[in-house]
């Protein structure tokens, strides 16, 4: 790709990333609701999923999803049948239950990180912009197709890692700022728990585009 091409590439997916979405929404949700590791993590978790969307790409899955109506259900199924256990399982914890309290262990920090990938793999729309969105910028050159999807597929995840990322941090801060006040946190849990079902119910009533 030629640098005018990989300019146009950055811009168009930092104006698309800065757009909010389920997954942006996503990660704020969880840094309201646990604090700024939990945010990052999370945010490693869902970037780790595009990385994956990327492989989908290159091998030529998603295409074959896209074909496929009964594919396309039932992965949208279960990614919103996740995003509602999120949803309810933060509306049901105590605040106790935050992660990124010093004592948490390395295998509540693993959960986060997979929760992320979960909610991010489970996501058809998602991998169905992968293969519709990189392949508008990449040269018609058969022998070099896989690589150049794989190159803009990783430049797209990091953009998305440093600006979820901070986004997540932020709102965690705002979190761990209000510890002290349990009514606040308390609210804030509800809105994170209700978000996070309202995204689940969002996605089953998506339709295939």
């Amino acid at each position: 790709m030629q640098p005018p091409g990989f300019l146009l590439f950055l811009t168009t997916a930092t104006l698309l990333i800065i757009t909010p979405g389920p997954d942006m929404l996503y990660v704020i949700t969880r840094g309201v609701a646990q604090g700024r590791r939990t945010a990052l993590l999370s945010t490693l978790g869902i970037c780790s999923g595009y990385v994956i969307h990327t492989f989908f790409a290159v091998l030529g899955l998603s295409a074959l999803l896209q074909s496929s109506a009964a594919a396309f259900e039932i992965i949208r199924y279960a990614g919103a049948a996740y995003l509602l256990y999120l949803g309810i399982q933060t509306l049901l914890s105590k605040q106790r239950l935050t992660i990124a309290s010093a004592g948490a262990n390395s295998n509540k920090l693993n959960r986060v990180v997979w929760q992320g990938i979960i909610t991010s793999v489970l996501n058809p729309k998602g991998i169905l912009f992968f293969i519709a969105f990189l392949p508008q910028f990449v040269d018609p050159n058969p022998s070099r197709v896989g690589i150049q999807l794989f190159a803009l597929g990783l430049t797209f995840t990091t953009l998305c890692f440093l600006i979820y990322g901070t986004l997540g941090y932020v709102a965690g801060t705002l979190r761990d700022r209000l510890a002290g006040q349990v009514i606040l946190v308390e609210m804030l849990r509800y809105l994170a728990g209700t978000v996070l079902v309202g995204l689940g119910i969002r996605l089953a009533l998506s339709e295939q585009k």
